[in-house]
């Protein structure tokens, strides 16, 4: 405690900054709502100042707010830094690893990995948040609010700011096109060649998406983007009922008598996995054992 400021107002506080709503971050601290307004109340008369603008609508923070969120970040990974430190003295690792993933995309068998990870560790309780319509943009920005404490997320062109990440494998891409599509007869292709047609593609944010633009972009091409869809099998069924062409990671291209695979021949489609943390966050005991494990689950699974 620091004066009158307690580590569960900083924990209550950072909960309802990262929820943007009181009745969030109490279903994510597991409270009742009234005990969140009650500690956010508590420290805003401690530190004498408005920390949110409470509207009917949302919930912001304030000048005051932005100012105390890293700070009371830093002061809760300090407080569990000291936890970690005295808990792991003669006993097993315990705790919770949040971890951020993408779903279906390949590169990395996550069920094994976490499956082993908790058979090592079965002390630690591991939380997963896959990725929504934001994509890896979206896990980004929850390793920086402090919402996860690891993420394993696709960099398509640059890396994103404010996080230590580590490419772990790369992911080559094809085009996929219905089975009775006019450039299924082909081997290969060039992105002028299907310029002109629908596209089903993930949304902004996505790291196969990024790297799909920035090819078009490469090659001096426009296109339609006709579908945004949020898994890659979701696009490969929609390509193979004449949809649209979709680009696809190569490992999961439907069966060859549905639809045909075309390797691009004129620019790289590939994006990279990564393992990433935020750079201004505490890496607790726990997340680096999970961290280590990722190097030899990859090599074991080649």
């Amino acid at each position: 405690m620091l004066g009158g400021v307690e580590l569960r107002h900083l924990e209550y506080f950072v909960a309802v900054a990262a929820e943007r709503s009181f009745t969030r971050a109490a279903g994510r601290l597991h409270v009742v709502q009234s005990a969140v307004s009650s500690a956010i109340s508590a420290l805003e008369r401690e530190l004498g100042a408005v920390l949110f603008e409470r509207s009917a609508q949302r919930v912001s923070l304030t000048d005051a707010g932005e100012a105390l969120l890293p700070r009371a970040r830093a002061t809760l990974d300090a407080a569990q830094s000291a936890r970690d430190a005295v808990q792991e003295v003669g006993r097993e690792l315990h705790g919770t690893v949040a971890v951020g993933c993408l779903t279906a995309v390949g590169g990395i068998d996550f069920a094994g990995l976490l499956g082993e990870f908790h058979r090592v560790h079965p002390r630690v309780r591991l939380r997963l948040r896959a990725a929504t319509w934001d994509g890896s943009a979206g896990l980004a920005r929850s390793l920086v609010d402090g919402e996860i404490d690891v993420a394993f997320l696709g960099i398509g062109g640059r890396p994103f700011p404010q996080l230590r990440t580590r490419e772990l494998v790369r992911i080559p891409q094809v085009l996929v096109v219905p089975a009775d599509h006019r450039l299924a007869k082909q081997d290969s292709v060039t992105l002028a060649e299907v310029a002109d047609e629908p596209f089903i593609d993930y949304p902004l944010g996505y790291a196969n998406r990024t790297a799909n633009d920035q090819a078009f972009r490469a090659a001096g091409l426009e296109r339609v983007i006709g579908m945004e869809v949020t898994d890659v099998g979701v696009a490969a069924e929609f390509a193979t009922h004449g949809l649209g062409v979709t680009i696809l990671p190569t490992h999961v291209v439907p069966q060859a008598r549905r639809c045909k695979a075309l390797p691009v021949t004129d620019q790289s489609l590939e994006w990279s996995l990564h393992l990433a943390t935020a750079e201004n966050r505490r890496i607790s005991s726990a997340t680096a054992a999970l961290m280590e494990m990722v190097d030899s689950h990859l090599a074991r699974s080649r």
